[in-house]
């Protein structure tokens, strides 16, 4: 049985893979931090399977990474722990080249020490952000990079590492330039699930509007729970090699956004330009009555607060290299249907959570009115 180590086991990308390797068998061991808080809400149905183990270690601590490594004599290593905000890393710059930077050399380094140069096999999560200031359209395995963030510039040199250990020191270290990819476990702070879930309390009544940055940023979207394949695949081609993960197809936030209302029962006309562009409701095809009193109002603004000292703004990437080596299909899920999965499954947690909040409210009541002890 090969054993497989994920480090951001617990975020989006990890919590499908390791779904992904039990399904194929493997015996799964993740890495995550300690905490008070329980941020393990992704990966919460898999904890007790025979084939799924965690422990703990830190990015940011040598000695960790070695002591985890030399545990569980990996046969696979998906480096995807990340700081992996674009935003955070303006205002955390130091933390992000810390983790996304010298975090990929901890890895490396564990494994050396440990003696499986030979034996383990290492997949970086890499980035498009990686060519920034685009200076072709669209990007593959040997387009010019240009950081444009604090992100993408600790994530450079975790590409430009993994690929010195390969050659230095025969290590098969293979990159995977993932291209944006989104999926209903996606967090709230990033702009799609952003978008998705003020659709789903929109359209249900419990918010009034939604503020974004650059409506016009072009990015290339695809579905996590796809690209996790792509990432096994990486390492059990013959030889190590880097890889560009995207789905060749592109979309504007805006696009995004007409389409995540949609699917949630509201239709938007763009009226404006640039900062003062606004998404004004023109008609529901919703059944819910707080979604009827919507026509006529503005519910998406741009918001200066939104916009990056330095935007990416035209991404999008060529998987013909993936497609010819890997036998992967990028188009297993459409922009579209992405979209509507991610819509679907806010539009249940909205309807979930307000009414787990009504019963607290109510209880509330009663144990104040003494109804209820």
């Amino acid at each position: 049985m090969k054993r497989a180590l994920i480090t951001g086991v617990t975020g989006q990308d990890g919590s499908y893979l390791a779904e992904f390797l039990i399904g194929k068998g493997y015996d799964v061991h993740g890495v995550i931090r300690r905490s008070s808080v329980d941020y393990r809400e992704r990966i919460a149905h898999l904890e007790g399977h025979e084939h799924f183990h965690l422990h703990y270690g830190d990015m940011s601590d040598t000695l960790s990474m070695v002591q985890t490594v030399r545990a569980v004599q990996p046969h696979e290593i998906y480096n995807l722990a990340a700081q992996s905000h674009v935003q955070v890393s303006f205002d955390a710059p130091e933390y992000t080249a810390n983790v996304d930077a010298t975090g990929v050399l901890r890895i490396l380094e564990a494994v050396r020490q440990c003696g499986l140069e030979k034996q383990c096999r290492i997949y970086q999560a890499s980035t498009s952000e990686l060519y920034g200031r685009v200076e072709q359209v669209p990007q593959n395995e040997n387009t010019p990079f240009h950081p444009y963030s604090p992100y993408a510039v600790a994530k450079l040199y975790g590409y430009w590492i993994v690929k010195e250990y390969r050659e230095a020191y025969g290590m098969f270290c293979s990159n995977g330039i993932l291209f944006n990819h989104e999926s209903e476990r996606r967090g709230e702070t990033f702009v799609t699930r952003k978008i998705t879930l003020a659709a789903a309390r929109i359209s249900q009544g419990h918010q009034e509007k939604l503020y974004l940055g650059n409506l016009s940023s072009l990015r290339d979207w695809g579905y996590a729970k796809d690209y996790v394949e792509c990432m096994w695949l990486i390492l059990q081609y013959n030889e190590p090699d880097d890889f560009v993960i995207a789905t060749g197809q592109q979309h504007s936030v805006r696009d995004f956004c007409q389409l995540a209302f949609h699917h949630a029962g509201i239709e938007l006309e763009w009226r404006g330009q640039g900062p003062d562009e606004k998404g004004v409701c023109i008609a529901v095809n919703s059944s819910l009555p707080s979604a009827i009193n919507l026509i006529g109002k503005t519910l998406v603004e741009v918001s200066p607060d939104f916009y990056r000292p330095t935007d990416v703004v035209n991404l999008l990437g060529d998987p013909t290299k993936a497609q010819q080596l890997l036998g992967w299909n990028p188009e297993k899920t459409s922009f579209e249907k992405l979209v509507e999965l991610m819509v679907e499954s806010d539009m249940a947690k909205v309807a979930s959570d307000h009414a787990a909040a009504k019963v607290r409210c109510n209880l509330a009541e009663y144990l104040e009115k003494g109804i209820v002890k």
